[in-house]
C-alpha cells in the first residue's frame, strides 16, 4: 500500500497533537518510493535495528523512541544516530515514530500496562489541558439536523462515554447579501432575518478543522456564521499515565510480585510502604513528575520508571513508588502496533524485532 494510507491511520489511533511540546513523534524519515511492503516494530532504533531492517528487506520502520530527538547541525558517521540515518536514505528506509502521543492516546502504552495489571476503572491519570474548544454555527433551522450530524461525524461532541451531545438554541439571524452573492435565502440589498439554530458543541483540537469543513460542507449558506471557543477544560479522554483498582486488594509484597511476574521485569527498585494495595497509578517509561498527581488522587501504589534518589524519598512519604525500568514498561509496544495495524491492514506484511534494545544491563 501507499505509506500514507498506514501513517494516517497510525496518526488517528495516536493524534500527533497528543505528544509533549518537548517530542518529536511522526514520520520522520520518508522514502522515496511511496510504495510500502513489509514493516519493521521495535521499541528502540539502534544500529543493530537498523541492519534488520535492511536484511528482513523493510521498507518501513515502526519505533516507539524518536531516532531523531534532539536537533541535527550535521551529518557524518560518528555517532549512532548519524549511522542510521545515512543508511535509512542509502537504502530507502522511511522512519516513524510514535511516543508521547501514543503514551497518552487510548489503546497505547499505559493502557497496556492497565491492562497487564488487570487494572479496573482506569482513567487517564494527568489530563491534557489546553486541549478543547468549543464549536458554535448558525443555521438555519431546517438545516439543523444536517449540519449537527456533519460535526459529530468529524468526531465532536463526545463527552466521557456520551457521544452526539450538543446544546441548540432558537433565534433569529439577520444579514442583507450584496450585490456579488448568491444567497440560499432572502434578497440582495434587502435586510433579511431567517430563523436559525445555534448549534454548540466540545471538540478536542486533533479533530476541529475535520469539523468545521464538515460543518462548512453541509451547511447552506455562501458565508458561514461560526465561532471557535478555546476552554479551560481539561481533555479527560487523553494524557500521561493511568490510575485504576485491583480486582483484589493485595500487600505490598504480593504486588511485588505481581509487576515483577506480569512485566517480565529483571528487577524492580521500589521505596516506601503500603499495608495495602487496592489504587494503583502508573505511567509508561520515565514518569517520576507524575508521582505528585498519584498521591493527589489517592494512590496506595505508583508504577513508572528512572527516579532519582531523592525523588524516591519525596514520593515515598505518600505512597509506595515501584522503578519497574524504562525498557520494562514499554518493551510490549510492537505488540500494540502490531494488534492494531493487522487488524486493520491483515495482509500487510510486519516483522517484530528481536534485538534487544535495552541498553542497561544487570550485574
Amino acid at each position: 500500500m501507499q505509506i500514507n494510507e498506514l501513517i494516517g491511520f497510525l496518526n488517528k489511533l495516536y493524534p500527533p497533537q497528543f505528544q509533549e511540546s518537548y517530542d518529536n513523534s511522526g514520520l520522520l524519515i520518508s522514502r522515496d518510493n511511496n510504495e510500502i511492503s513489509k514493516a519493521l516494530l521495535t521499541l528502540d532504533i539502534t544500529p543493530e535495528v537498523m541492519d534488520e531492517a535492511i536484511e528482513v528487506n523493510a521498507d518501513l520502520i515502526i519505533a516507539h523512541h524518536p531516532v531523531i530527538f534532539k536537533p541535527l547541525k550535521k551529518i557524518h558517521h560518528k555517532s549512532p544516530v548519524e549511522k542510521i540515518i545515512r543508511k535509512a536514505l542509502a537504502h530507502d528506509i522511511a522512519i516513524y515514530s510514535a511516543h508521547t502521543n501514543m503514551d497518552s492516546a487510548r489503546g497505547g502504552t499505559n493502557d497496556k500496562l492497565c491492562e497487564l495489571l488487570n487494572l479496573k476503572n482506569c482513567e487517564v491519570l494527568s489530563p491534557i489541558k489546553d486541549y478543547l474548544y468549543k464549536l458554535v454555527v448558525f443555521v438555519p433551522e431546517a438545516q439543523a439536523n444536517d449540519v449537527r450530524q456533519a460535526i459529530f461525524d468529524a468526531g465532536a461532541g463526545t463527552i466521557g462515554e456520551y457521544d452526539s451531545c450538543s446544546y441548540n438554541l432558537e433565534g433569529k439571524g439577520s444579514f442583507r447579501a450584496g450585490d456579488n452573492t448568491d444567497p440560499y435565502v432572502g434578497e440582495k440589498g434587502k435586510l433579511h432575518f431567517e430563523a436559525e439554530t445555534r448549534v454548540e458543541t466540545i471538540v478536542p483540537k486533533h479533530l476541529l478543522q475535520q469539523s468545521i469543513d464538515n460543518m462548512k460542507a453541509a451547511h447552506p449558506y455562501e458565508e458561514v456564521a461560526y465561532d471557535v471557543y478555546p476552554l479551560a477544560n481539561n481533555f479527560e479522554a487523553a494524557g500521561l499515565g493511568r490510575i485504576g483498582i485491583l480486582e483484589n486488594p493485595m500487600s505490598q509484597e504480593e504486588f511485588l510480585k505481581l509487576v515483577k511476574a506480569q512485566l517480565s521485569a529483571d528487577h524492580l527498585r521500589f521505596s516506601g510502604t503500603a499495608k495495602k494495595i487496592s489504587k494503583v497509578a502508573l505511567c509508561s517509561g520515565s514518569g517520576s513528575s507524575l508521582a505528585r498527581a498519584a498521591a493527589t488522587q489517592k494512590a496506595d501504589a505508583y508504577i513508572s520508571a528512572d527516579f532519582k534518589y531523592h525523588e524516591f524519598q519525596d514520593a515515598a512519604e505518600h505512597l509506595l513508588v515501584i522503578d519497574a525500568g524504562h525498557y520494562d514498561t514499554e518493551k510490549f509496544v510492537k505488540d500494540i502496533f502490531y494488534q492494531h495495524i493487522t487488524e486493520k491492514f491483515p495482509k500487510f506484511a510486519l516483522y517484530l524485532s528481536k534485538v534487544n534494545t535495552n541498553p542497561i544491563n544487570l550485574y
